[in-house]
Order: structure tokens, then sequence, then C-alpha cells
């Protein structure tokens, strides 16, 4: 009677078992699907700048600043009539000499010869924020500007919708850019980068956990 006793509880356990290990597959399935969703469509609504000095050195780091300045003045004069990141992304294309030149030019102007590489690809950024709008880690379409050996830490924006020409040193970014920003996200995706209650940013947690495997893994394959 006893063994059969066992014999039950011990069923028991197992069944409790396996509906607590299927109950966190299901969940951990639900959360990755929610991240990938989320961070796809955030990533596939922004297009970034990516500027990468030659060294951290005071003089290099200053350098990348300026060459900053002077590819932002350019692209706020060129995209004023941008309304989506297809346009951007055509635009920046049809103009990446441009860009190159405008990047020597004030290199050569502050005393240095390095040279820039210029792509326009897919790359992984960190958690990144914009006055009191953030961006969760992911891989984003941008404008890499990388100067001479680009050893150097990065300084990175949001050329569309337009971050790079606003001034976040407030903390606080402007209404008409969170509105070019809502235009171009779902409810979801905009609350989750500027809604700073605990549920969103338990949400933002999770997304943020994600993408950080997905960029370790794809790293770690390269290597």
């Amino acid at each position: 009677m006893n063994n059969l006793k066992n014999l039950n509880f011990i069923s028991k356990i197992k069944h409790i078992f396996i509906f607590m290990l299927l109950l966190i597959l299901y969940t951990l399935l639900c959360a990755s699907s929610y991240a990938e969703t989320v961070s796809s469509g955030i990533s596939d609504s922004v297009f970034r700048l990516h500027v990468i000095a030659n060294s951290d050195s005071e003089e290099d780091q200053a350098l990348k600043f300026k060459v900053r300045d002077s590819l932002i003045n350019y692209m706020s004069e060129i995209s004023k009539n941008v309304d989506s990141k297809e346009e951007i992304i055509k635009l920046v294309n049809e103009h990446k000499n441009e860009f190159y030149n405008i990047a020597i030019n004030t290199i050569k102007d502050n005393g240095y010869d390095y040279d820039v590489n210029i792509n326009v690809g897919n790359f992984s950024f960190p958690t990144k924020v914009y006055g009191d709008i953030s961006l969760p880690s992911g891989y984003y379409d941008a404008l890499r500007v990388e100067i001479g050996e680009a050893k150097g830490q990065n300084w990175w924006c949001v050329m569309f919708p337009p971050l790079c020409f606003v001034d976040v040193s407030s903390g606080i970014v402007p209404d008409s850019s969170k509105e070019n920003m809502k235009e171009n996200l779902s409810d979801e995706e905009y609350s989750l980068i500027s809604d700073n209650s605990n549920e969103v940013k338990f949400k933002f947690k999770i997304l943020e956990m994600f993408e950080n495997v997905k960029i370790f893994t794809a790293q770690k394959n390269k290597d």
C-alpha cells in the first residue's frame, strides 16, 4: 500500500515538473516572439549614424565630434523633405561621395591625414538613451563612418526619425521629434521606447536581454 502511495506521489511530482517545464518553455517562447517582433519593428523604422574615432586620445575624440558635426549639418540640409527610412537610405547612398569628402576635408582642415571608410549596412548597437527616448540594443541599419584605424570610442545618433538634429542635453526630446517617431512606430513600439512605467521597463529589459544574446551569439560565430 505504501509503495502504491509512493508511486502515485512520484507520478504527481513528475507531472508537476513536466507542467512547470512546459510553462517555462512556453513563457520563454512568448517572450522571444515578443522581443523579435518589437525589435524588428523598431529597427525597421530607424536609420542611424555611427562615427568611430581613430583612437581614444583626446585629440582623436575631439576630431570625431568635428567630423560628426560636419556630417550632421550636411545631412540636415539634404534630408528636410524625407518622410521614410527608405528615402533616407536612398539619399545617403546617393550622397556617399559627398559624405566622404566632407569627412576627409574636416579631417584635413584640422591638421590630420587620416583616411575615412564609409559604409551603409546593418550593425549591432548597444542600448542608447536620447533624452527621454531609449532605443534598445539590437541590429540597426546605419551610415558608419570610420576615421583612420577606427579603434576609438563610438558616437551614434538617429538620422531617421531625425534625433541627430535636436539638442537632448536637457533630457527632453522635443514633441515634434517624438511625433515623428510615433508616426513610424506601432503603439507598442513607441510605448516601449518612451514610457517609463514599471511594466514597460520590464518589457524593455526582456527585449534587451534577447537582443544582447543575439548580438553575443553573432559575434561568437564571427570569431
